[in-house]
């Protein structure tokens, strides 16, 4: 007796399989263009939306699944971002990329990760960090487009012209303009295992209100940028300087005596989560330079915390 649950006659779609086993790629790649998991979820789901609108003699003439889903989140990751552009300008005080959030605790010897599964970089790879990220919003949408697909992805520029909707001599040139931000942009280096070292001294000399340690552990020229999108209180302006920075850490904690601070990796780095209760109101990356703090990055925006209240 043979199962009538499935005629005999149509075989299992082998392509199903493959094209959504591309679903973890695409949101790597479409995070990166993005700065949000958020909008890069819709952009996954919007990319399987246009694929399924398709007939089944549609999706075979396709040669290579993968290549095509990654053209048309390329694209809509690009018109996003030119949109982007425009609705940043009316946002409230400063935006910053949403955190996302790691999957441990950070421990001294942390190394930055040694997972080689190119699908797990999303959590472990430098290109993921927050001093990255940041960088990239300073570029033009088709320079973040050219210069993640061919330098972090590693297409090639015949396929990033596809997207870009320019020559791949446009393309290379627009990832040589990107790279050059990328290098005018680096610090002296910090070594990973250091890391967590100079993010805790920060952390214990916040939670002490000692204003004179913070400012040992704060680069001189160091600055720290909120965001709160309008919807909870922050620094409508980036506060530089490390006095200022350290006076800034000790009234805010002053204020908010209940505050408990926890050592979390955020894009893959030793950052800081700050609880009240069982909620979390901020979370912080830094930007580190030789074994001082450059750069502190501090989310309140809750729409941005989303992701840190489902893990």
């Amino acid at each position: 007796m043979t199962s009538q649950s499935e005629p005999e006659d149509v075989p299992p779609d082998p392509s199903v399989r493959a094209v959504m086993s591309e679903r973890r790629h695409l949101i790597n790649l479409a995070y990166r263009l993005l700065g949000s998991l958020a909008d890069a979820e819709d952009v996954v789901q919007e990319t399987y939306a246009r694929w399924y609108a398709m007939s089944a003699r549609q999706q075979q003439d396709v040669a290579s699944p993968g290549a095509w889903l990654t053209k048309v989140a390329g694209r809509i990751c690009l018109d996003l971002l030119r949109s982007a552009r425009v609705r940043r300008e009316s946002y409230v005080g400063e935006w910053i990329p949403e955190p996302l959030p790691g999957r441990t605790e950070w421990i001294t010897g942390w190394s930055g990760g040694t997972g080689t599964d190119p699908a797990d970089r999303v959590t472990l790879d430098e290109s993921l960090s927050m001093a990255f990220l940041v960088v990239l919003e300073s570029m033009t949408p088709a320079q973040r487009v050219a210069f993640i697909l061919h330098d972090v992805f590693r297409y090639p520029f015949a396929d990033v012209a596809e997207i870009v909707g320019r020559t791949p001599a446009a393309c290379r040139q627009l990832a040589t303009s990107a790279r050059r931000r990328i290098r005018d942009s680096q610090t002296p280096a910090t070594p990973a295992a250091a890391r967590p070292d100079v993010v805790r001294a920060f952390k214990e000399a916040w939670e002490a209100k000692d204003i004179d340690a913070l400012i040992g552990v704060l680069d001189p020229d160091a600055t720290a940028t909120g965001d709160g999108g309008g919807l909870v209180s922050a620094e409508l302006h980036p506060v530089h300087g490390s006095a200022r920075i350290a006076r800034r850490m000790v009234e805010l904690m002053d204020r908010a005596p209940d505050l408990t601070l926890l050592e979390r990796t955020v894009n893959g780095q030793p950052g800081l989560v700050a609880q009240q209760g069982d909620a979390i109101v901020v979370v912080i990356a830094f930007g580190l330079a030789g074994d001082r703090i450059r750069r502190i990055w501090a989310v309140r925006n809750p729409e941005k915390l989303r992701p840190w209240t489902t893990t």
